[in-house]
């Protein structure tokens, strides 16, 4: 048996029989990282002792008779989010020794839920980029072509699960960050509701639209994540108070009825390789008795411009706490108090951040909030409004993810503005607030080599259910 080859409800069923223990599972996954990784460079960390720690915990609790769902069950974690104990770099050389006093919210639900933290995968530096070739040690590679890049910034956690290291890995979406790595990797990748699952102890990027969720091989993998790490937090405001539902619950319901909206301006211009494999989706759903109900989106063409005027503004101030004062990289000969945070930031920050501190200072600065940041927010409530006013119509979304398959490593990491736009389809829904998911849509041929994309699936918020129950019903027909 394969054991790095199963999905979550797979493992579950084994574990839950006595077919294998969680020190099985731990030990093959940990070999698998080893064997594999000298090439992928997903992870940052891998804590073998802790892993085998927990599984061994694992085991005792599954002895008692104790079914969760993810109880024994081994997984990776994006490094920006804080694991006690353990280094947490946010992929930053301002960070590189930095360990972390605590655990994030979501970190500590998985641990009481019995689930087993191999280690800490790549990422863009502070989830800054969309290719994780902005980390500070190692660009990921994307494991359908070593040359290409798994996309970012949770790159690492998509790549990392498309090589079978792990049973589910968790990520961040701000503008997109597990949606793209998802369509180029052929993972599924939810992107919860704002709001849906605690920050708490996220290194902030963009506060108004971070949001963390899994990377996993069903939708019905999702499902189980999610209800595991989703649920009020006190400790972070935007926390949502809404009980958290089964999302599993209804998973194999069909899709009669089911209004889908195709938001025609997601395909203007699009591959016509990427085109066809969604019309297919679409073809399914219609066959299956959905309504396919045509939808425009006005406001869409300002999402990434609105996007990369809130979002550099936001870093600006997120990042400012970061001067190596009280933590993070310092030289403490330096004893001019400006001269001490221009050595910290200058060493500490990488191209790509620093460029986002600037424009976001500049938006923000006097003579400037205006006419851009103020703007641009109010931009944002028109493209909510355009939102709104299409789910008054239709119950979920459909679009592609991204524009085309995944680029090679160095293509475009010279170009901001074109890797700004591979957020074109993915910025919306963030700024919105939205569930949003990335699923595997099928292969298009580029360079001589079939590539992976993905299909995106867009719903109002809190209706998780809409776009896993979807995902599911395309994933088995």
């Amino acid at each position: 048996m394969d054991l790095n080859k199963l999905t979550i409800t797979k493992a579950r069923k084994l574990l839950d029989s006595g077919q294998i223990s969680a020190q099985d599972l731990t030990r093959k996954y940990l070999k698998v990282i080893e064997e594999k990784d000298k090439e992928i460079k997903a992870c940052l960390l891998v804590d073998k002792k802790g892993a085998i720690r927990q599984a061994k915990e694992a085991d005792k609790r599954l002895k008692q008779g104790e079914k969760t769902p993810l109880l024994g069950i081994p997984y990776l974690a994006k490094d920006i989010l804080m694991t006690k104990d353990l280094k947490t770099t946010a992929g930053s050389k301002f960070l590189e020794d930095y360990t972390a006093p605590y655990n994030a919210f979501v970190i500590e639900k998985l641990n009481k839920a019995g689930a087993i933290l191999l280690g800490k995968t790549n990422l863009d530096e502070f989830a800054h980029g969309s290719s994780t070739e902005n980390s500070a040690f190692f660009s990921t590679h994307n494991p359908y072509d070593l040359e290409r890049t798994p996309g970012g910034s949770s790159g690492g956690s998509a790549a990392a699960l498309a090589a079978d290291m792990c049973l589910f890995s968790l990520g961040t979406d701000t503008g997109g960050s597990i949606r793209q790595p998802a369509s180029y990797c052929n993972v599924i990748g939810l992107k919860p509701s704002y709001g849906r699952v605690s920050r708490s102890g996220l290194m902030a990027m963009t506060s108004s639209t971070d949001v963390i969720g899994p990377f996993s091989k069903t939708a019905r993998d999702s499902a189980l994540v999610l209800k595991t790490i989703a649920g009020h937090d006190k400790k972070d405001a935007s926390s949502l108070k809404e009980s958290v539902v089964d999302y599993s619950k209804d998973l194999d319901k069909d899709v009669k009825g089911l209004k889908v909206g195709v938001v025609k301006e997601y395909f203007q211009g699009l591959n016509k390789d990427i085109k066809e494999l969604i019309d297919k989706k679409i073809e399914i759903l219609k066959k299956q008795g959905a309504e396919i109900v045509p939808i425009s989106l006005k406001y869409s063409k300002y999402s990434v411009p609105t996007y990369y005027i809130i979002t550099p503004s936001e870093i600006s101030s997120n990042l400012a706490r970061f001067d190596g004062v009280l933590w993070g990289l310092s030289d403490e000969k330096i004893k001019d108090l400006k001269k001490y945070y221009q050595n910290s930031r200058s060493k500490g920050f990488g191209q790509e951040t620093k460029r986002r501190i600037i424009l976001g200072t500049f938006s923000l600065s006097a003579g400037y909030a205006d006419k851009y940041y103020k703007k641009a927010q109010t931009v944002r409530e028109l493209i909510k409004k355009d939102f709104k006013t299409a789910f008054d119509k239709v119950d979920v979304l459909i679009a592609p993810t991204t524009p085309h398959p995944a680029f090679k490593l160095g293509e475009q990491i010279n170009d901001p503005l074109t890797m700004y736009l591979e957020d074109i389809y993915l910025a919306g829904a963030s700024l919105a607030g939205l569930a949003a998911l990335s699923m595997p849509a099928g292969f298009v041929k580029k360079d001589n080599k079939e590539l992976p994309v993905g299909l995106q699936l867009i719903a109002p918020k809190l209706k998780e259910t809409t776009i896993l129950e979807t995902a599911n019903f395309l994933e088995n027909n």
